[in-house]
C-alpha cells in the first residue's frame, strides 16, 4: 500500500532506474521512513557526511589550537617574568659580588697597613725596652759609684774633722803641743797625734795619703802642699783646706747624684710614654687587624655564597633561555603543523565541494530516487528545485539556531519569503534566495574583515603600549633604586657626619678640660716651685751662716761655743737640703713630664681634630652631591612617572576599547567562519540543484530528440 502522496508512476520508474540492491535497500527504508516523518526530513550523504567531518575536525584542530595558543602564551608570560626575575637577581647579584671583593681588597689593604705598623711598632718598643735596660744598667752603676764615693768623702769628712778638733784641743795646751810644732812636716805632725793617741793610726794614714794627693793635685808634684811650715797653724789649715775640698767634692757629688737621678728619671718617663703609647697602638694595630681580618672572613663567606647564588642563577637563567626557545620552537612546529593540516582538510573539502556534486547528486540525490519528487498533498515541495530551496533555509535555520543568530533567523524567514513570493509569481526562486544568502556571506565578510582590522590594530596598540609600559616601569625602578641608594648613603653619610661632629664636641671639650687642668698644674708647679727654691735658698743661707760662725778658731770667740752641737745642726741641715733638692728636682721632672706629655696629647688632639674636621668637609660635599643627584633623579623619575601615567590611561582606554568581555575575537572569527561555511553551503546547495536541472534540461533536449529520431 503506497503513501496517499506518492505517485504509483513514480515509483514504477524509480524501480525501474539502474540502481544497485544496496541503494534500494536504502530506499525502501527511506520511503517507509517518510511515512512517519515530515516531507521536508532530508538524509545527509556520505559526501555531506564526509564534509560535515571536514567542518567537525578542522572545528576541533582550532579548538586545540586555541588552547594550545592559551597555554603557550601563559608559558610565555611566565618565562618573561622569570626572565625579568632571574636577570634583576642576576644583575643584583653581580653588584653584591663587586662590593664585597672591594670590601675584601679593602680589608687586605687594612690589614697589610696593620701589620707593617706591627713591626715597625714592635721595632719601636723592643728598643725603647732596650734602652730603658741600659738606662737603668746604667743608672744603677752611678748609684753603686755615687753611694761609694758618698761614703768615702763622708769617712773622709768625719775624719778630718775629728783630727781638726783634735789638733785644736792640742795645740790649746795638749802634752803634744810642743812635739807639734816642733814636726817638720803634716807626716810627723800625724804620727805625734798617733804617738799621742789622739788619732788612731788608720785615720793618720789616711790623712796623710789625702795631704799627698792634695797636694800633687794642687801643684803638680810641688812639696809646697806636703811641707809642714814650723808654726802652730799651718797643719790646722792644710786640714781645714782638705775639709772645705772635700765637703765641696761631696757636695758636688750630691749635687751630680742628683741631676743624674733626675735625667735618668726624665729619660725612663719619656722611654716608658713611648712604650705605653706605642703599645697602646700596638694593641689598637692587632685588634684592628683582627677586625679586618674576621670582616674580610665574613666578607670572604658571604663572596662565596653570593657567587654560588650568582652562578646558579646564570646557570637558570641559560636554562631557562633553553627551555623556553624550546618550547617556543615546538609550539611554532606545531602551529605550522596545525596550519598544514587545516590546509590539507579545507583543500579536500574545497575539492569535494567544487567537484563531487554532480556525482553526488547521481549517486545519493533525488534523480536517482524520483520518490522524492513526489510530494504530499498540501506539502508545498513538488520538485527537487524545492527540495533544494527547502534545504538551503534548513541550512540556514538550523545554522542561525546553533549560532544563535537572530540576523541568520531573519534571512531564512526572508528566504522562506521569498521562495513562496517567487512560488506564487512564477518567478526563479533561486536567484532570489542566493542573493540573499550572498549579501549576508558578503555581510559576514566585511565584519569579519572590519573586525579582523581592529583586532590588528589592538593587538598592535595594546602591544606597543604594554611595552611603553614596561620600559616606563623598568626606567622607575632603576631611577628608584639609584634614588634609594643615594638617599641611604646621604643618610649615612649624615650620621657619620654627625658622629664626627659629636666626636670633635667632646676632643674640643677633653682640650678644655685638659688646658684647664694644665694651667692649673703649671700654677701650682710655679708655686711650690717657687717655695722650694726659696726654703732651699733658706737653708743655704742658714748653712752658710753656721758653717761661718763655727768654722772660727776657739781663740777668735770670747765663750766657750756648742760647737759639737753646731755641727750636728749643719749635718742636719745639710740633709734638709739635700732633701730639698732633691724635691725640687722631682718636681721639675714631674712638671717636664706632665708637660711633655699635655704636649704630645694636644699635638695627637690637634691631629685628630683636624682629620675629624676634614672628614667632616669631605663627607659634607658628598653628602650634598649625593641629595642634589638625588633631588635631580627625582625630578626625572617624576617627569618618567608622569609619562608611565600617559601610557597607562592611553592603556585602560585600550583595553576599555579592546578587551573581549562577552566573546573573543577568537569565538567571533570562529562563529562568522562557522556561519559563512554555512551559507556557502547552502549556496553550494542551490548552485548545484541549479547546475543539475540545467544538465537535466539538456539530457532532456537529447532524449527528445534522439526519440523523435528514432520514431522516424
Amino acid at each position: 500500500i503506497w503513501p496517499h502522496s506518492w505517485s504509483p508512476i513514480l515509483v514504477c520508474s524509480a524501480l525501474r532506474s539502474p540502481l544497485s540492491f544496496s541503494v534500494m535497500k536504502s530506499f525502501a527504508l527511506f520511503a517507509l521512513a517518510l511515512g512517519a516523518t515530515p516531507a521536508h526530513a532530508v538524509v545527509a550523504s556520505p559526501v555531506g557526511k564526509t564534509l560535515q567531518l571536514l567542518a567537525d575536525l578542522q572545528a576541533k584542530i582550532l579548538k586545540e589550537g586555541e588552547g594550545a595558543q592559551k597555554v603557550y602564551e601563559e608559558f610565555s608570560e611566565w618565562c618573561e617574568e622569570r626572565s625579568k626575575t632571574l636577570q634583576n637577581d642576576i644583575k643584583t647579584g653581580k653588584a653584591e659580588v663587586a662590593e664585597l671583593q672591594a670590601a675584601i681588597a679593602q680589608d687586605d689593604a687594612t690589614v697589610g697597613a696593620l701589620q707593617a705598623k706591627v713591626e715597625q711598632l714592635s721595632g719601636e718598643i723592643a728598643i725603647d725596652e732596650a734602652d730603658v735596660k741600659a738606662a737603668t744598667e746604667i743608672r744603677a752603676k752611678e748609684k753603686d759609684a755615687f753611694v761609694a764615693e758618698e761614703k768615702e768623702l763622708s769617712e773622709i769628712i768625719e775624719t778630718l774633722q775629728r783630727a781638726i778638733g783634735i789638733i785644736e784641743r792640742e795645740m790649746k795646751g795638749g802634752a803634744s803641743m810642743l812635739q807639734l810644732k816642733n814636726a817638720a812636716s803634716v807626716a810627723q805632725a800625724l804620727s805625734v797625734l798617733v804617738s799621742a793617741s789622739a788619732i788612731t793610726t788608720s785615720d793618720a794614714s789616711r790623712l796623710t795619703a789625702l795631704v799627698q794627693s792634695s797636694s800633687e793635685e794642687d801643684d803638680m808634684g810641688a812639696p809646697a802642699g806636703a811641707v809642714y811650715e814650723s808654726h802652730s797653724g799651718g797643719i790646722l789649715e792644710t786640714l781645714t783646706d782638705l775639709l772645705e775640698k772635700s765637703e765641696d767634692q761631696l757636695d758636688a757629688a750630691r749635687k751630680k747624684e742628683t741631676q743624674d737621678t733626675h735625667a735618668f728619671e726624665m729619660l725612663e718617663q719619656s722611654l716608658k710614654d713611648e712604650l705605653k703609647y706605642s703599645n697602646k697602638e700596638l694593641k689598637e694595630a692587632k685588634e684592628g687587624i683582627a677586625a679586618a681580618s674576621e670582616k674580610k672572613a665574613s666578607a670572604t663567606g658571604d663572596l662565596g655564597m653570593t657567587s654560588k647564588d650568582l652562578a646558579s642563577d646564570t646557570t637558570a637563567l641559560a636554562d631557562l633561555h633553553h627551555e623556553c626557545m624550546t618550547k617556543a620552537e615546538d609550539f611554532e612546529a606545531e602551529t605550522k603543523s596545525r596550519g598544514e593540516e587545516l590546509k590539507a582538510l579545507a583543500t579536500a573539502k574545497e575539492a569535494l565541494k567544487e567537484n563531487v556534486g554532480g556525482a553526488e547528486d547521481l549517486s545519493y540525490g533525488l534523480d536517482q530516487v524520483s520518490l522524492l519528487q513526489v510530494a504530499r498533498a498540501g506539502s508545498g515541495i513538488t520538485s527537487r528545485a524545492g527540495l533544494a530551496q527547502f534545504e538551503a533555509a534548513r541550512i540556514v535555520r538550523d545554522l542561525a539556531r546553533k549560532q544563535g543568530s537572530t540576523e541568520l533567523a531573519q534571512l531564512a524567514a526572508r528566504m522562506g519569503s521569498a521562495i513562496s513570493a517567487s512560488s506564487k509569481l512564477g518567478e526563479d526562486p533561486f536567484a532570489k534566495v542566493k542573493g540573499l544568502i550572498q549579501d549576508m556571506i558578503e555581510k559576514l565578510e566585511k565584519e569579519a574583515e572590519a573586525d579582523a582590522t581592529h583586532k590588528a590594530f589592538c593587538d598592535k596598540e595594546l602591544a606597543e603600549t604594554n611595552e611603553k609600559k614596561a620600559d616606563k616601569t623598568a626606567e622607575i625602578e632603576k631611577l628608584s633604586t639609584q634614588i634609594d641608594k643615594m638617599s641611604a648613603r646621604s643618610s649615612r653619610l649624615k650620621e657619620e657626619i654627625a658622629a664626627l661632629q659629636k666626636a670633635l664636641s667632646e676632643l674640643a671639650s677633653s682640650q678644655a678640660e685638659m688646658d684647664k687642668i694644665r694651667a692649673e698644674e703649671k700654677e701650682t708647679f710655679a708655686s711650690n716651685k717657687a717655695d722650694m727654691e726659696q726654703g732651699l735658698e733658706g737653708v743655704k743661707m742658714a748653712l752658710k751662716v753656721l758653717r761661718d760662725y763655727y768654722g772660727k778658731d776657739a781663740e777668735d770667740v770670747a765663750h766657750e761655743y756648742a760647737k759639737g752641737a753646731g755641727a750636728n745642726i749643719i749635718g742636719l741641715l745639710e740633709v734638709v737640703e739635700s732633701d730639698f733638692s732633691k724635691d725640687l728636682a722631682e718636681i721639675e721632672s714631674v712638671e717636664e713630664t706632665a708637660a711633655s706629655a699635655y704636649d704630645k696629647e694636644t699635638k695627637e688632639n690637634a691631629d685628630e681634630k683636624a682629620s675629624k674636621e676634614k672628614d667632616v668637609e669631605h663627607k659634607l660635599k658628598e653628602s650634598a652631591y649625593l641629595d642634589k643627584e638625588s633631588a635631580s633623579l627625582s625630578d626625572d623619575r617624576s617627569a618618567v612617572q608622569a609619562e608611565l601615567d600617559a601610557v597607562l590611561e592611553y592603556l585602560s582606554k585600550m583595553e576599555g576599547e579592546c578587551t573581549e568581555v562577552a566573546e573573543t575575537y577568537e569565538q567571533r572569527k570562529g562563529r562568522r567562519e562557522a556561519e559563512i561555511a554555512g551559507l556557502k553551503e547552502a549556496l553550494s546547495t542551490l548552485e548545484n540543484e541549479t547546475a543539475l536541472l540545467q544538465k537535466r534540461a539538456r539530457r532532456h533536449r537529447h532524449g527528445l530528440r534522439g526519440g523523435a529520431a528514432l520514431g522516424a
